[in-house]
């Protein structure tokens, strides 16, 4: 093979790099751009971020100062439905809550108070619906109709020396990415506890893991307990991470030089060590070939689903690239080219569906590849294919 040969694959491996650089920026210009239109939309038909905070209650002491309070007893339940909504290449991660609370509170003191208690609602632009507030049990008890002062209910009742009262509150709403159970300035937590239920088993928990845990026939029900904590860690759930299709996209494109680099020295070492003769030209038509497949995968994905767009792609593209080498090089070079189009195409691209898959892929076809190579071109002598390295000695 020729050395001006050599440079010229190599001009239009940098020329078809640039390309896929191109094509990849651009999916993500596209993607963000969608992702910042829409983003704002969904959240305000679905809502933010929910955050609910730990109610509490004050009284005035006869100094005049106020003091908090804490429930004495808690009992919570947040029912996650999970919801995800589709727009462009993303989705967003966006659920429905149902939130139910039992929570009693005492009156600690020797003489008779007035307790507010207050209950804060989710902060944002939240659509709350089916809200209740109600004080006392039985008979006894009254649904609050006070309106939120600044998102938060806020009602009174009267309790005598030692005397508790029971408060149930509940509500719907929808809201996305996550949500958040918060105990602010609580500095201790007693008899507490919160059991979420699920549509999901792909549970991630950002702050602290639940004490207990099972499977449901839909999900997961999990249970948070707390008998008497001291600066009691909040409760979070993020929401199962979509597959989005996207930067997935936009990953495979950036990183598809690889592939193409591997191909070319498979390719290259395989057309030496055999004698095929292959042209500049033929490597052009070839990393065209592997060019169709980012780029069909990328502009399928408006149309069909992420799945079905890459074996469409993969497919189109294998067919274009080994057809192609079996009608320039023969049979061999043909299964050659399909083992390693398959291997560094479309095995490498689909570990980017799997989070942290990547890196190990490459590392294990790289060193696969240079195996291969080196078993395969040990005994074969150089000289007589590229040259000598130097003229020899008379």
């Amino acid at each position: 093979m020729k050395l001006t040969h050599l440079f010229t694959i190599a001009f239009i491996f940098v020329c078809t790099t640039f390309a896929w650089w191109l094509l990849g920026s651009t999916i993500t210009y596209r993607t963000h751009h969608v992702a910042a239109q829409t983003g704002d939309s969904v959240s305000g038909r679905w809502g933010p971020p929910l955050v609910q905070t730990h109610p509490r209650a004050r009284y005035t002491s006869s100094n005049g100062t106020s003091v908090t309070l804490q429930p004495v007893l808690s009992d919570v339940r947040a029912d996650l439905r999970y919801q995800p909504v589709k727009m462009g290449l993303l989705w967003h991660r966006t659920y429905g809550v149902k939130f139910a609370g039992a929570y009693t509170f005492t009156n600690p003191t020797s003489i008779t108070q007035t307790l507010s208690i207050d209950f804060e609602l989710p902060p944002g632009n939240t659509l709350l619906d089916k809200i209740s507030f109600i004080i006392g049990e039985g008979g006894k008890s009254r649904r609050s109709v006070a309106a939120p002062e600044q998102g938060v209910i806020t009602d009174s009742v009267q309790l005598a020396p030692g005397e508790s009262i029971p408060v149930t509150v509940g509500y719907e709403c929808r809201g996305m990415d996550t949500w958040r159970y918060i105990f602010p300035g609580a500095g201790r937590i007693r008899d507490f506890t919160l059991t979420m239920s699920t549509n999901f088993d792909d549970v991630n928990f950002p702050v602290s893991s639940p004490t207990d845990r099972e499977s449901a026939a839909d999900g997961m029900t999990l249970v948070w307990k707390y008998e008497d904590a001291i600066s009691a860690p909040g409760i979070a759930m993020d929401m199962p991470r979509e597959l989005n299709a996207g930067p997935v996209a936009a990953q495979i494109s950036m990183y598809a030089p690889l592939s193409l680099l591997l191909f070319f020295s498979v390719l290259l070492i395989t057309c030496v060590t055999r004698g095929i003769a292959l042209h500049p030209v033929n490597y052009f038509f070839i990393a065209a070939g592997f060019f169709t497949f980012p780029l069909l995968f990328a502009y399928m994905l408006d149309l069909a689903p992420v799945h079905l767009s890459f074996i469409v792609a993969a497919g189109a593209s294998l067919a274009l690239v080994c057809g192609y080498l079996r009608a320039a090089g023969g049979l061999f070079l043909f299964r050659v080219a399909l083992a390693a189009q398959t291997a560094y195409m479309v095995l490498f691209s689909y570990s980017f569906f799997f989070k942290g898959l990547t890196g190990l892929t490459l590392t294990l076809g790289g060193v696969a590849t240079l195996g291969m190579l080196m078993a395969l071109t040990a005994k074969v002598d150089w000289s007589s294919k590229l040259g000598a390295v130097s003229p020899k000695l008379a």
